[in-house]
């Protein structure tokens, strides 16, 4: 399995900057897909005790494990985002492929795939990151789309949640100023100004409580009470769909929807929450929130834990999880239910199938964040978040809003309604009034008015939209986005059809782009049998526009390149794979890749293939290969090899032309890309590293 090793904030901070001064770009995410916010516009809301000035962001997953993963999800307009869940067992072994989401989404991984202690650095170099980017003024966002909000999520039992290992990660992320400063100390010097000022002294102030599937009801409420009680945070309870039963989950999914090949077993109802026994547990709850001084929430939903039928994962994963289109019509239902069982005033966080077409309306019912996951892992990735922004904009200006509590009121047209039933009777026509001629709540209005009149309207909206949303035949089998179709053709080192769909859908940003000149590669063989004579066997042409490579150390691979790749072999192992150290490389279980460092005139690489390992020199016109007991000499672009030493089988002097197209084209002065920071940091060693 692939082992990640997180970027040091030295490369993460000279690639950004970089990156953004000499291609309008931040992390291979386009400027103009940057979410800058918009004046007059009020997309705010309270998580906690903090503002978010946008209401959806991220859910706990793929998008917010890494620190780069974090800086993008923010520019693509997240402000209230869920940290990847983390647990007291840091040493899973994840199957791979584990991500696809083509059609609905699937996925087997379910936590965090680094050490707890990786992942609280990870948040602090993203956090860090965020806050620099705001502080310089280089992405052009207004001022009051700045205010962002993080949400700690941890599980899944009690007893791993009072270990040792996740008590100190969750004491670190409420008195943060040590974690944070240890990251400030090895920002490059050049940008250091930025990363000063204020910080918060806790990154976090709500735990959203993954219970996963199978969780005991009474470990859940548990955990969340020793949540509030040790560490005076608000909590959110992650629940399952499985709270519909059996029969309804089984009826709106299968004959409603017409997903009949998607089974649920049968155990996910026997061993989850029920609904009556939910409600119960959140009404202790909020009286012991209230208790505190803490908030108390639920979100819906985690996902829906079915039969695996899927060839693309490995034939030993029984299970997967769903999520996507089928999932929102799911978690939608049970919004309604406890609305009406529990009332508006318990707040609600929602993850179930979020796209750019009913972010509003969720938004509209006031559920508050709105997180989203799978959508931003379809072709184009962290660029589709402007689209989130832009609909949602375009949806407050149609109903006449300002804010986003005046589009709760109007979204639906149930202010009239909402104020009929919230508000004293002689408030009504007055506030209705200047809510029409201003687009905002009157400023008058009492907090208890104005959160009983938007509460009502959620509640009238959550109706509206729940009716007809099963109906809705984008949600139902076959009428999602289909899946890419494959051309038939292998991917190789060079050349491809270049959509460069895998460089978006990657939420590591692992895979990037590099340009190397149009030109015919000499393939040979330096044969001992034959006196040691390159013996040329044909020609690689190039011939693309561009070419792909891959970090391996930020490649966990999750296979999602590969299933948005036209083509077969999986742009994660067929394309190039960098290394950031040789340690990383020899360590690496699938035995092929290069590390490179630049030299004054050239460079040194250490390639691996086949598990096999030899070093590459370059120095003015001259490549060498350094094997045991041997040495090669060749030229990249001519046959004619000179061989010293023992060479005692026939060695392809392909693989080491190749590396040289790639390693020069990579290293090349108008390239910005992991590799180019990693040597910058290298060749600037006043930066300490991790």
């Amino acid at each position: 399995m692939s082992v990640l090793h997180p970027a040091p904030i030295a490369w993460l901070a000279r690639r950004l900057f970089r990156e953004l001064h000499e291609k309008n770009a931040a992390f291979d995410l386009p400027a103009r897909k940057f979410v800058r916010g918009e004046q007059g516009v009020d997309l705010s809301v309270h998580l906690g005790s903090r503002v978010a000035a946008s209401p959806f962001g991220p859910a706990a997953g793929p998008h917010t494990q890494l620190a780069q993963n974090l800086v993008l999800s923010w520019l693509a307009g997240g402000r209230a985002i869920e940290l990847k869940t983390v647990q007291v067992d840091d040493h899973l072994t994840i199957p791979r492929p584990c991500i696809d989401m083509r059609e609905v989404g699937y996925n087997c991984e379910y936590s965090q795939e680094l050490q707890v202690e990786e992942s609280l650095r990870e948040y602090a170099k993203g956090s860090l990151l965020i806050a620099m980017l705001a502080n310089s003024g280089k992405v052009g966002v207004v001022p009051s789309f700045l205010p962002t909000v993080f949400d700690a999520s941890v599980g899944y039992d009690l007893a791993g949640i009072q270990s040792e290992k996740v008590d100190r990660y969750l004491r670190a992320l409420r008195k943060f100023t040590p974690v944070v400063d240890e990251q400030r100390r090895q920002v490059p010097p050049e940008y250091a100004e930025y990363a000063g000022g204020n910080f918060p002294d806790a990154l976090v102030d709500t735990v959203s409580l993954s219970t996963f599937h199978g969780s005991p009801p009474g470990e859940i409420e548990a955990i969340a009470a020793y949540l509030m009680g040790r560490y005076r945070v608000g909590v959110i309870v992650k629940l399952n769909p499985t709270l519909l039963g059996k029969v309804e989950l089984n009826g709106l999914l299968n004959d409603t929807l017409g997903y009949t090949d998607v089974v649920v077993p049968s155990q996910a109802f026997d061993m989850d929450l029920t609904f009556l026994a939910a409600v119960e547990m959140i009404h202790r709850l909020t009286v012991l929130a209230k208790k505190i001084g803490v908030t108390f929430g639920i979100k819906l939903t985690n996902t829906l834990v079915v039969e695996n039928r899927r060839p693309f994962f490995p034939a030993n994963v029984n299970v997967s999880y769903l999520s996507g289109p089928p999932l929102h019509v799911l978690a939608m239902t049970l919004v309604e239910r406890f609305r009406r069982e529990v009332g508006t005033h318990l707040p609600i966080s929602f993850s179930a199938g979020i796209d750019a077409q009913n972010v509003a309306d969720a938004v509209a019912l006031n559920l508050t964040p709105v997180t989203v996951c799978t959508d931003w892992l379809k072709t184009g990735g962290y660029g589709r978040g402007i689209r989130f922004f832009e609909t949602l904009v375009a949806r407050m200006r149609r109903a006449g809003a300002k804010s986003r509590d005046a589009f709760i009121l109007r979204a639906f047209g149930q202010e009239e309604a909402a104020a009929q039933a919230a508000l004293p009777a002689e408030e009504v026509q007055r506030a209705l009034s200047e809510l029409r001629s201003t687009g905002d709540l009157p400023a008058a209005i009492t907090p208890q008015m104005r959160t009983r009149w938007v509460g009502e309207a959620a509640r009238l909206n959550t109706y509206a939209y729940v009716e007809k949303v099963a109906e809705d035949p984008r949600y139902h089998k076959g009428h999602h986005e289909k899946s890419p179709r494959k051309v038939g053709s292998n991917l190789t080192t060079f050349d491809c059809l270049t959509c460069d769909k895998c460089v978006a859908v990657c939420p590591n940003n692992a895979i990037f782009t590099y340009v190397v000149p149009h030109l015919e590669l000499p393939t040979g063989k330096v044969k001992p049998a034959q006196g040691n004579k390159e013996e040329r066997t044909g020609t690689v042409r190039i011939d693309e526009r561009h070419q792909i490579a891959v970090l391996a150390d930020l490649c966990n691979d999750c296979g999602n390149c590969d299933a948005f790749c036209p083509e077969d072999g999986g742009p994660n192992l067929a394309k190039p794979r960098f290394f950031g150290s040789k340690e990383a490389l020899l360590a690496d279980p699938i035995g092929q890749g290069i590390f490179v460092e630049r030299r004054a005139h050239g460079y040194t690489a250490w390639v691996r293939s086949d598990k096999k390992t030899f070093c590459q020199t370059w120095e003015g016109h001259d490549g060498r290969v350094l094997g045991e007991g041997f040495r090669v000499q060749f030229h990249p672009l001519s046959t004619g090899a000179t061989v010293t030493g023992d060479l005692r089988e026939d060695f392809d002097l392909t693989l080491p032309r190749s590396v040289h197209v790639v390693v020069t084209g990579v290293l090349s002065p108008r390239e910005v890309n992991w590799v180019t920071a990693m040597e910058d940091a290298r060749w600037h060693p006043e930066t300490k590293s991790e």
